[in-house]
């Protein structure tokens, strides 16, 4: 354990300060496509008794027409936070019909790409703001990476533990933000031991060992075929996060550095500005309607694929990086969590507590700045545990030598360990964080008990990975509507959706100036404030 950790963790155990642990937020959002019984792509338009995918804050839609996304508040206990997720879910199902909800992140069989719509917010700028965003995505990335789900976990410290950190380590308040910047650089050393220890997620959740045929659209790829359907690697645990999910060329040189806020913010903006040749070769329009809103790198930062992204709750008409610039840091989004299709609502609490723990040692490790070489070893070790984690043999670099996956997992845990029981001190709960230590122990001494090996046996059985999620998709939907929300809070979802539609047309009716100005003024607004 390193000293600054373990200062910090006396710091924290202290039981004026341990309060301070129960106060961080925690929030989920979840993807999932809307699917008929048969398992095939829902050709429906957003259900209008969910609301407006443009005004609700529970209920919307990401890239495509059919992928829901549910966004559960920002609670203290991830215990809270499944319950509201489990309620939104459970009030889905009695609003889709015939339709059900898709429990994989990879999607069953697609249709081509011209029968996959893309999401639509309504006809106000804003609205067509957020579409024409997922055109140029369409254009770029292809329409069936627009079907891919996943789960993001946002969580924050609370201030009044950084602040607490801030004046044991001696940073005063001289300097008018020094607090605000000390909190952001924290944010982004935690985002840093991330980068270096992200790929023990991927072998604990990843869910994706297969995948279907017709996702990749006859690209080439280097899958084994388990059926005529069904491709897949053996040691695979994330096929969702490999070179195979959502990449594209132009991004591939993309590496927004992480060893400050201000270097991460000028280098995605510099993307934003940056013109890239071959989406220049297809300008912004076609036949008068607008194809993408630049022909940038980036149409938007948000468009940056990263596997966490520090965040800033935004104010209206403000872009994520000026939040950033403006106001610092205020909690991250981890990105690259598969759904899991054995739970009902795609994680479980042990998965949750976990995180917790991890993302804790994450914010309080030492975390030096990490070298371009640094940086292009932590990918390798990404790259390598999405598409051979359970592979007996799996070695990962660590200093320059190579390490077996196993043995520094089983290393990383019992340095998760004193964290996990710091947070058991506070919840009085039991010691609901160190058992969910010990069962992921148990993943990392036995692969067949990961998702990834246990979702690969039950493919092979059905012998299909389209019949594995429409089965798992089945018994969720089967569930849930055996279930039903109480009256009481069926109602306030009700009254969530109404207003959301009211919001939506009174935007649409209040709308003045056309959609090309307000383009023009979205992509000048990157400027961030002189934030010193």
């Amino acid at each position: 354990m390193s000293n600054q950790l373990q200062r910090r963790l006396a710091l924290l155990d202290d039981e004026d300060h341990r309060a301070l642990l129960g106060q961080g937020l925690r929030g989920i959002e979840r993807e999932t496509l809307r699917v008929d019984r048969h398992g095939h792509l829902a050709r429906t338009p957003h259900p209008r008794a969910l609301g407006s995918a443009l005004t609700h804050a529970q209920i919307t839609t990401d890239y495509a027409e059919a992928l829901l996304e549910f966004i559960t508040p920002a609670e203290h206990d991830i215990s809270t936070v499944l319950n509201h997720l489990d309620a939104i879910h459970r009030y889905a199902h009695a609003r889709l019909g015939d339709e059900i909800l898709w429990s994989v992140s990879m999607p069953g069989e697609l249709p081509p790409e011209e029968a996959i719509e893309i999401a639509w917010y309504g006809k106000s700028n804003l609205g067509m703001l957020k579409h024409v965003y997922r055109r140029g995505l369409a254009l770029r990335y292809g329409k069936a990476m627009q079907c891919i789900a996943g789960i993001h976990y946002n969580y924050s410290l609370p201030e009044k533990l950084w602040q607490l950190v801030a004046a044991s380590e001696g940073i005063v308040e001289e300097r008018r933000h020094a607090l605000r910047d000390f909190q952001s650089e924290s944010y982004i050393a935690m985002i840093r031991n991330f980068r270096r220890y992200s790929w023990l997620l991927m072998y604990l959740f990843g869910a994706t060992p297969a995948l279907t045929t017709s996702f990749l659209r006859g690209r080439p790829h280097q899958l084994e075929t388990l059926s005529d359907d069904t491709l897949y690697l053996p040691y695979a645990t994330s096929l969702r996060m490999s070179d195979l999910g959502y990449q594209n060329d132009a991004q591939s040189g993309l590496r927004p550095h992480e060893n400050s806020l201000e270097s991460y913010v000028t280098s995605l903006m510099s993307a934003v500005n940056t013109p890239y040749e071959p989406y220049a070769a297809v300008g912004t329009r076609k036949d008068g309607e607008w194809i993408q809103l630049s022909t940038n790198v980036l149409q938007i930062e948000n468009e940056y694929y990263s596997t966490i992204r520090p965040k800033r709750v935004i104010r209206t008409g403000e872009r994520p990086v000026q939040a950033l610039c403006n106001r610092g840091v205020q909690y991250i989004e981890v990105r690259c969590l598969d759904v899991d299709p054995f739970e009902p609502v795609g994680i479980s609490l042990e998965t949750g507590r976990f995180l917790d723990a991890f993302l804790l040692f994450c914010a309080l490790e030492e975390s030096p700045p990490i070298s371009p070489e640094e940086g292009q070893v932590h990918a390798r070790n990404f790259a390598r545990t999405v598409k051979q984690g359970r592979d007996p043999g799996l070695t990962l670099t660590r200093d320059g030598a190579e390490l077996p996956l196993r043995d520094w997992a089983l290393e990383l845990v019992e340095r998760i360990r004193p964290l996990a029981r710091l947070l058991d001190q506070e919840h009085n709960d039991g010691d609901v964080h160190t058992s969910s230590l010990d069962l992921q122990q148990a993943k990392i001494t036995n692969p067949a008990l990961t998702p990834s090996a246990r979702v690969l046996e039950e493919i092979r059985s059905l012998g299909s990975a389209a019949a594995f999620g429409l089965r798992q998709s089945q018994l969720h939907a089967a569930s849930f509507r055996d279930s039903p929300l109480m009256p009481a809070e069926e109602a306030l979802f009700d009254e969530m959706a109404r207003k959301s539609l009211e919001e939506q047309a009174q935007i649409e009716r209040s709308d003045s100036g056309s959609f090309d100005d307000f383009v023009a003024a979205y992509n000048s607004s990157t400027l961030c404030g002189n934030h010193h």
